[in-house]
């Protein structure tokens, strides 16, 4: 009698538990994640700011050692837009040029005859990060800038940190 009473008393407990934790994640749940968001939102801020006043890589390198990249001969290249819930399809039509530096070690390893012959890449690259982006994000001209800095990640991560030291939108038409 007194097994059956104390596995009566633990499966209670298990419950009471369980219980207990289902309403802790209902309610907490909704409020650590607009914390969370909060955070980097404020994080993104300070970043903002602590970087305002320092120089890029870009600013560090003197227009001598500086040689520019037209990717695809410098035609334009169009992407299809996220859908942004007007039920239209949006386009955006992008010319890229990468800014090499000329002083980095992979100069010489990835000459402009290389580079050509990895436009498609490239191009695919452009293609995949800008299509997850809105009409109405590829108007704002601060997203524009978002995507640059990460099609300028991307590159550098496929050719080397200090060889592409910027990505320029030449031309960034938005229907």
């Amino acid at each position: 009698m007194k097994k059956n009473l104390m596995s009566v008393l633990i499966l209670v407990l298990v419950l009471a538990n369980f219980m207990l934790t289902a309403i802790l994640m209902f309610s907490v749940l909704p409020q650590t994640k607009k914390a969370n968001t909060f955070i980097d939102k404020l994080c993104k801020a300070i970043d903002l700011d602590l970087n305002s006043g320092a120089s890029s890589g870009l600013d560090s390198i003197p227009m001598d050692k500086r040689e520019e990249y037209r990717v695809n001969s410098g035609t334009d290249i169009t992407v299809t837009l996220a859908s942004s819930g007007d039920k239209k399809i949006h386009y955006a039509v992008v010319n890229v040029t990468l800014v090499l530096n000329k002083g980095s070690d992979n100069y010489k390893k990835y000459t402009q005859e290389f580079m050509a012959n990895q436009d498609t890449t490239i191009q695919s690259t452009v293609i995949e990060t800008i299509s997850r982006y809105t009409v109405d994000d590829m108007r704002d001209a601060d997203i524009r800038l978002e995507v640059q800095d990460t099609l300028l990640e991307l590159m550098q991560e496929m050719f080397g940190g200090d060889y592409i030291i910027a990505v320029n939108f030449s031309k960034c038409n938005v229907e």
